[in-house]
């Protein structure tokens, strides 16, 4: 295995992306079981979809915040080990369950089960990222590494987009769903055996600290850290405004493929090729680009670049002329996730990571919870039938929601440019206890 940065991070970073590839193979399954199986033709099919993210987000915010306490009271290494086993059984039993012909059970029980399995994988995930996060500067060393490593994941997370969703629709259409479920299981495996070998060091306090420690007093300074640093308040509200928007495109883009751009469903996975391959481009060029503009500037400039580029994929009507602008679109999205992580890293302390991550998943979670719920109910009904013609160009229910989506990105992108500092941000000192760093 070929060293990356160390060999500590690159069994860390090995295992992440076997079970990112799961991941996404996982969830492009299940869209298209329901899409296109399940819910073939029937007007709530775009609501059922809708389902798969809304059960993933409601754990994110139901979990998420007692999850950030305890990631920075537990030991992380543990913590991992221990998620990755808990998503592993959770996905395979729906493996098995899966082996049952599709009519032996009636839809509305595979929905459930669908749902309720996403539900507990997403809650087991808010303990392990932070986890994960807070031992980055653990296996790297310094800003500069921590950087590298955060475009080295963008990448990877990128490069596992590129080939889960291709591999998707096959192994549904020719294989069944059963074994795209499978691979995922596996994929948790392969995660917790690389875990297994990486030295990280122990972030457990003591028998005094635990003594001392009360569940809420620790979450409430977490939340008052996070109120009083403005960093951390313009990337959670930028982030926000543009996922707000963004989750509609999650959402709706299978059945933008097939209706607007007039594709056999079999194509979808070519759109998450192409986005996963333009943002491994992005995360690759991510550290250069941080380096020469500057964390908080590459933060508006992509967004807001990324805006665009989704203003002219909503008027796209062929998925061969829609491949390249969503590649074009991807790569400034993973130069801005590439900044943001450093960031956050760099103004928090490393005692309060957790709990600082744990802030910005469930508010993200709401903001696409929302945003799916409104978005499955307005396609579903308001938007169903929608036309019409603005400066001479004719506006579908989807191409409208995804131009909205790119304003939002744009929105998003000035409302960073008038509100992060310009000449960078001042990185965080260790604080003696918690209470210094709140009044820091």
């Amino acid at each position: 295995m070929k060293t990356i940065i160390n060999r500590d991070f690159t069994r860390l970073w090995y295992g992440q992306a076997v079970s990112k590839v799961g991941d996404y193979v996982f969830n492009t399954t299940l869209v298209l079981w329901i899409a296109t199986k399940l819910g073939y033709h029937k007007s709530w099919a775009a609501g059922a979809v809708s389902g798969v993210l809304i059960a993933g987000l409601i754990a994110t915010f139901a979990v998420a915040p007692a999850a950030g306490v305890f990631a920075d009271r537990w030991n992380r290494k543990r913590t991992m080990l221990r998620m990755d086993a808990v998503r592993a059984v959770l996905v395979g039993g729906l493996a098995a369950v899966a082996f049952l012909p599709a009519d032996k059970l009636p839809v509305g029980v595979w929905l459930a089960l669908i749902y309720a399995v996403v539900f507990a994988v997403n809650a087991a995930g808010t303990f392990f990222g932070p986890s994960r996060m807070a031992v980055v500067p653990d296996v790297v060393n310094g800003p500069v590494e921590i950087a590298k490593a955060s475009g080295i994941t963008q990448s990877t997370d990128a490069l596992a987009g590129m080939i889960g969703p291709p591999l998707a629709a096959p192994l549904l259409f020719a294989g069944g769903v059963q074994w795209a479920i499978v691979i995922n299981a596996l994929s948790y495996v392969v995660s917790f055996l690389m875990i297994r070998t990486v030295s990280i060091p122990d972030n457990a306090p003591t028998a005094a600290e635990k003594a001392g420690s009360r569940f809420w007093s620790e979450f409430a300074v977490g939340i008052m850290f996070f109120g009083k640093t403005r960093v951390l308040v313009v990337v959670i509200v930028s982030a926000c405004i543009a996922n707000f928007g963004g989750q509609a495109m999650n959402t709706l883009d299978v059945f933008f493929t097939t209706q607007n751009l007039h594709a056999a469903p079999k194509l979808y996975g070519l759109l998450g090729m192409a986005a996963g391959a333009g943002a491994i481009v992005g995360g690759l060029l991510s550290t250069r680009v941080v380096a020469r503009i500057g964390m908080t500037k590459a933060i508006w400039t992509t967004v807001g670049t990324s805006g665009l580029l989704v203003l002219v994929y909503a008027r796209q009507t062929s998925i061969w002329a829609a491949i390249p602008v969503i590649f074009l679109g991807l790569l400034p999205v993973a130069m801005v996730n590439a900044a943001i992580e450093p960031l956050v890293i760099q103004v928090t302390p490393r005692a309060m990571l957790g709990r600082v991550v744990s802030v910005i998943m469930p508010v993200i979670s709401v903001t696409q919870l929302g945003s799916t719920v409104l978005i499955g109910w307005l396609f579903s009904t308001v938007m169903l039938h929608f036309h019409a013609d603005v400066a001479g160009l004719h506006m579908g229910p989807i191409d409208t929601m995804f131009t909205i989506t790119g304003l939002l990105f744009v929105a998003a992108a000035v409302y960073a440019y008038l509100m992060l500092p310009r000449d960078g941000v001042v990185p965080a000192a260790e604080p003696q206890d918690e209470t210094e760093a709140v009044t820091a």
